[in-house]
């Protein structure tokens, strides 16, 4: 079986997707306990290092490698270092705010895998003009990888959500002669919610199922009475003007539109509203939007929950990534 090493692993999209695809895990890293607890009863038999990654030893490494040969790194590490508000005279690989990257870096140095894959933020792509993505494929180059990178949208993949992502897909030069494979869309209509979510019981404020992850938070009266006005598809324009909320993120009091996709799941979602019920979406639905499975548990405090599934590469698309990582190898 092929093999594989998940940085910054978080809940585990990015492996359950590589497992999906008959890969196999040397080991994954994640230093949030909670989190932690989530990936190891999801993956009994995966080895999980909880720590953090800048305390983990060149030595440590290449013996949690011993032997094997590597297949392929993965991993989405933390970048806030590419903010527009940030210093755009300093190089991306210099500010300390990107430690991470740079640790990324560190372990395809020491494994020496025939390929990687590093996910993040679409703007990523394009910050400074296309300067910050030749930096981050600049570093690789000098580790001997032949790199690409392109932007692909979830929802081309199966994927009930319109998320955005940069993928950095490397291979060693000692295999130039397999061309660089990005995951292959699928022709037809993506999804749309109410295909991923549909199947589950309705739920009131604060009520709970017997469904794992499927509970609903608690909205205050006024809360309820502000998205009682708000229609499939709609936003916080369909409130009267006396109680409309005036200020804040776009993204508050909307809600979904269940012939689409939805839009982009991330880490608080307690202002997006299921589009037939008065209420946000729980766990259990954000992570079917996330194409995880029902058997696919969330420990912790909720909010950690949704934290975990709105941080994650969802499954289906990790799958994709790995039928193409497959090609190359």
């Amino acid at each position: 079986m092929p093999t594989y090493i998940d940085l910054f692993s978080g809940a585990g999209g990015f492996s359950l997707g590589f497992d999906w695809a008959g890969f196999n895990n040397v080991f994954s890293v994640e230093y949030d306990h909670e989190i932690c607890e989530t990936y190891r009863y999801n993956f009994p038999n995966h080895n999980l290092i909880e720590c953090d990654i800048t305390k983990l030893s060149d030595e440590k490494i290449l013996n949690l490698v011993k032997d094997k040969t590597i297949d392929v790194v993965i991993g989405g590490p933390p970048c806030q270092g590419f903010s527009m508000a940030g210093n755009i005279g300093r190089q991306f690989i210099d500010d300390p705010r990107n430690h991470l990257f740079k640790e990324f870096v560190r372990v395809v140095k020491l494994v020496k895998p025939k390929c990687f894959v590093m996910e993040n933020v679409a703007r990523l792509y394009t910050r400074l003009k296309g300067k910050t993505r030749k930096e981050i494929i600049k570093n690789f180059e000098d580790l001997g990888y032949v790199v690409e990178a392109r932007i692909v949208c979830a929802a081309d993949y199966g994927v009930p959500q319109i998320r955005n992502r940069v993928l950095f897909i490397g291979k060693h030069t000692d295999n130039i002669m397999y061309k660089i494979q990005f995951p292959k869309k699928i022709i037809g209509n993506p999804p749309s919610i109410k295909d991923a979510i549909d199947k589950y019981p309705p739920l009131n404020s604060g009520e709970s199922s017997d469904i794992p992850n499927h509970e609903a938070m608690t909205h205050t009266p006024q809360m309820l009475k502000k998205m009682s006005y708000v229609k499939d598809g709609g936003n916080r324009y369909d409130i009267p003007e006396a109680i409309r909320p005036q200020k804040g993120d776009v993204r508050k009091y909307i809600r979904y539109d269940s012939s689409r996709p939805s839009i982009c799941i991330t880490g608080d979602m307690r202002k997006v509203f299921h589009y037939n019920q008065n209420r946000a979406l729980t766990v259990r639905e954000l992570a079917a939007i996330q194409t995880y499975p029902d058997s696919f548990i969330f420990l912790g405090k909720k909010i950690k929950q949704q934290q975990m599934v709105g941080n994650s590469v969802p499954p289906v698309l990790a799958k994709a990534i790995a039928e193409a990582i497959k090609t190359m190898l």
